[in-house]
């Protein structure tokens, strides 16, 4: 099982309503992440969005690089 580590460009909590903007059906609960537990946010939002862990990643890096709006 592939151990993932997020690169955040940005405070998590700013990152994490750029989230809720990109996807409406996202909840606090959802986007619930400690350092360290990367792998447990991650199969939440895999089973919540149907995308793959590293697709899910991906998303979450994307807008963290991204100072404007996410899209």
């Amino acid at each position: 099982m592939a151990t993932y580590q997020l690169k955040l460009q940005k405070p998590w909590d700013d990152v994490k309503e750029d989230l809720k903007e990109n996807n409406i059906t996202l909840t606090d609960e959802d986007l619930d992440y400690q350092p360290g537990k990367e792998d447990q946010l991650l199969e939440r939002l895999e089973k919540k969005m149907n995308l793959s862990k590293e697709k899910v990643k991906d998303l979450i890096e994307s807008i963290s690089a991204n100072d404007g709006r996410a899209s």
